[in-house]
């Protein structure tokens, strides 16, 4: 379980696949020296286990069905990626609960300045529209963000200076594949009604 709230920006080192599997390596020297082996992590808000590490890198395994859902397939060496350890227990929530089980991926609408802070619009798929609400939370690139408007085939976020530059949205452009995972507490909602009620 994460909160959203990103830790470092980490640089990926290399992705190599072979008949093995795809094995990704990143530079982290903020978190990888408190890590240890089986530890999960989010990168780009997707929970990833630590297969191995060193002082200032951290090496993941990545089944397909990772690769399939997520834009950890787009990465490239010198790529940016945001990191999320694992929420302690007796830790402060100060975004909201994110499992790292990305949704989907969606592409930026646009992302345009004003004034100091930036709105950042995002395609919302038709399959997950009722998950968002206005002022609810999403995650998007594993980052705790509340939404701002709720438009028919997207949905809008304010990014305030900080989150830009503490973030890999720093470097996010129009087009860009972006991870987003919807407010847990929505699809138990969801599921609950359902079995609620009566099918006709």
């Amino acid at each position: 379980m994460f909160a959203g709230l990103i830790e470092e920006i980490g640089r990926i080192l290399q992705i190599q696949t072979t008949d093995r599997g795809t094995q990704l390596e990143i530079g982290a020297p903020g978190v990888a020296k408190t890590m240890r082996d089986g530890e999960s992590i989010a990168v780009n808000g997707c929970c990833l286990t630590v297969t191995g590490h060193r002082a200032e890198e951290l090496t993941f395994d990545l089944l397909q069905e990772t690769l399939d859902r997520t834009n950890l397939r787009l990465l490239r060496p010198d790529s940016s990626v945001n990191l999320e350890r694992a929420l302690a227990a007796d830790g402060r929530i100060g975004g909201h609960f994110v499992q790292g089980h990305v949704d989907c991926t969606a592409r930026v609408v646009s992302f345009e300045e004003s004034g100091a802070d930036h709105r950042l619009e995002i395609e919302l798929p038709a399959d997950f529209a009722h998950y968002v609400v206005c002022k609810g939370s999403v995650a998007v690139n594993g980052i705790s963000l509340t939404v701002a408007e709720v438009l028919p085939k997207s949905f809008a976020v304010w990014i305030i200076p900080h989150t830009k530059r503490h973030t890999n949205l720093d470097a996010t452009a129009t087009g860009d594949l972006l991870n987003v995972e919807f407010d847990l507490l929505a699809k138990y909602v969801e599921r609950m009604f359902r079995r609620e009620v009566p099918q006709d």
